[in-house]
């Protein structure tokens, strides 16, 4: 499956601008990463309701610490159910790995009965019927449940065309002007996933992100071994 973080840091200081170069097109982004990495096809990832559970697990530590963290906690409790009527101390016990665990337990907690509350049961495959704003919409409305998290969901378990916001995402897109130097992490959602065709959202995430990973870093962009280097107004070479 391809790379993706689904922890959201603070965004590294945005190199200074070069006077006189525009802001990279989207357009032009994508082709030179779909050159550079090749093209991509959706693969799905978890199922809707695990999705959820390892995504909030996710929130502030790495995808390593929270797919182990969501392992123990499934081999602790055979169903979501399960955990909905758990202990709290029991849950935070099987998720200690994902760091942040009396913040985390008492909300997937609180999340997972909201669900069953608002559906009769933990079951939320009907977002797949509805408008990508009302599934967003019905997602960010639970407890725990932000613009990244829900994104994640609909866009990887669901292949729907939600653009999910992390840290490598949020930082390539500054530094290359396809969003202003002050919007925000949560405004940058809709921003960018309106930047692009519907049916290229999940690629575009997935690039930019392997992009932010492997070239585009924090402290030291490789802006000499950077494809967009000709295109980014934040280019140091």
């Amino acid at each position: 499956m391809p790379e993706r973080q689904r922890s959201q840091g603070a965004a590294a200081k945005t190199p200074t601008k070069r006077r006189g170069r525009r802001a990279a097109r989207p357009a032009e982004v994508l082709e030179l990463l779909r050159g550079e990495q090749g093209p991509l096809v959706w693969r799905g990832g978890y199922e809707p309701g695990d999705e959820l559970g390892v995504t909030i697990l996710s929130q502030h530590t790495s995808d390593l610490n929270a797919e182990r963290s969501y392992a123990v906690l499934k081999r602790a409790y055979a169903t979501w159910d399960a955990v909905a009527d758990a202990p709290l101390e029991e849950i935070e016990a099987a998720i200690r790995g994902s760091g942040l665990a009396r913040q985390k337990a008492p909300r997937i907690r609180e999340t997972l009965r909201k669900i069953r509350e608002l559906r009769g049961a933990l079951d939320i495959e009907f977002l797949r019927d509805l408008p990508l704003d009302e599934a967003k919409g019905w997602l960010t409305a639970l407890p725990g449940v932000g613009p990244k998290t829900a994104a994640v969901l609909l866009c990887f378990a669901m292949g729907m065309p939600a653009m999910a916001v992390d840290t490598h995402v949020y930082r390539v897109a500054r530094r290359l002007g396809l969003i202003g130097p002050k919007v925000s992490v949560e405004k940058a959602h809709a921003l960018l996933e309106q930047a692009v065709a519907p049916e290229e959202v999940y690629s575009f995430h997935v690039y930019l992100i392997t992009h932010g990973r492997r070239v585009c870093q924090a402290r030291r962009p490789r802006c000499e071994a950077c494809v967009l280097n000709r295109v980014c107004p934040s280019s140091l070479v």
